[in-house]
């Protein structure tokens, strides 16, 4: 590989073998470095491979401001709990990287955050809640400062937004407020106590989560009226007006008009949560 462009002592911009730009982390690789010399493959720690558009040079500035040893640490902590698949992602490792970096930094001069979000984070993200946990495990079981359990909630964060393919949390906070209240209209409609462990619910925030990246993407379902969207509305009539206030909702909040197949699903899955907060024994 060569050199392209030097960000600092231990992070460079190169081109690899098949010409794509990769940015490439080691102790001292960029020392006295120059663009066109070739790499030495047994100096680089780590290489990344920017995803989904993003700009490489971007991601290497970011990069270029995180001491190597918060990114290895994250990197050694990923691989550790099982993440390796997110950990070859360079956007969510720089993420938890600066995120990391950040929190042992305010914990060497004793300042403290709180987090409003971790109930909501604990009974939303289920997966992702229990994923953070054991990644600050594996962290403080390498880190020299002990960092606060309540550091899970915001990975936990950093693991959701990677779903959503964008470097923000802000969008992440938003689909946060969204689903809860999308959960409070469908209890107020139904006079129902919804309960948000329940399996329906799971399956509703899933369907939801997925939903929002075919927003954010511009790839919803059919634009069209189909038969399966018609039947389910048929057999779901109030759970299909839930649905149409839902997809009122998510307009307003996105900005984005929901298709009829959408809207049609978003009332099959309003119907199983109706029916699982009706009678809990129906839930599998």
């Amino acid at each position: 590989m060569d050199i392209a462009r030097v960000f600092n002592n231990n992070l460079v911009l190169a081109l690899d073998e098949d010409g794509r730009e990769v940015i490439l982390t080691g102790r001292g690789l960029g020392f006295q470095a120059r663009p066109g010399q070739r790499i030495d493959p047994a100096r680089v720690a780590r290489v990344f491979v920017p995803a989904d558009g993003r700009d490489p040079d971007h991601l290497a500035q970011l990069l270029s401001g995180i001491p190597p040893e918060h990114i290895q640490l994250v990197s050694d902590a990923l691989a550790e709990v099982g993440l390796d698949k997110v950990g070859h992602n360079p956007s969510l490792v720089i993420a938890l990287a600066d995120h990391i970096s950040f929190a042992l930094r305010r914990l060497a001069i004793g300042m403290e955050l709180d987090y409003p979000l971790q109930a909501e984070v604990q009974h939303l993200y289920t997966d992702e809640y229990e994923q953070a946990q054991a990644l600050l495990a594996a962290i403080n079981a390498r880190a020299e400062r002990q960092l606060p359990a309540d550091e899970a909630v915001g990975l936990a964060l950093h693991l959701v937004n990677a779903g959503f393919a964008t470097g923000d949390l802000s969008y992440t906070y938003k689909m946060t407020g969204v689903i809860q209240q999308m959960v409070a209209v469908i209890g107020q409609t139904f006079a129902l106590d919804v309960d948000s462990g329940s399996v329906s619910i799971g399956r509703f925030i899933t369907h939801l989560r997925y939903l929002f990246v075919r927003i954010h993407q511009h790839r919803q379902l059919e634009e069209s009226q189909t038969a399966i969207g018609t039947a389910i509305r048929n057999t779901y009539p109030e759970a299909a007006e839930c649905a149409r206030r839902l997809a009122e909702l998510l307009e307003i909040r996105l900005g984005s008009p929901l298709t009829y197949d959408e809207t049609s699903y978003l009332a099959l899955h309003v119907a199983r949560v109706v029916a699982d907060a009706s009678d809990p024994t129906s839930a599998s």
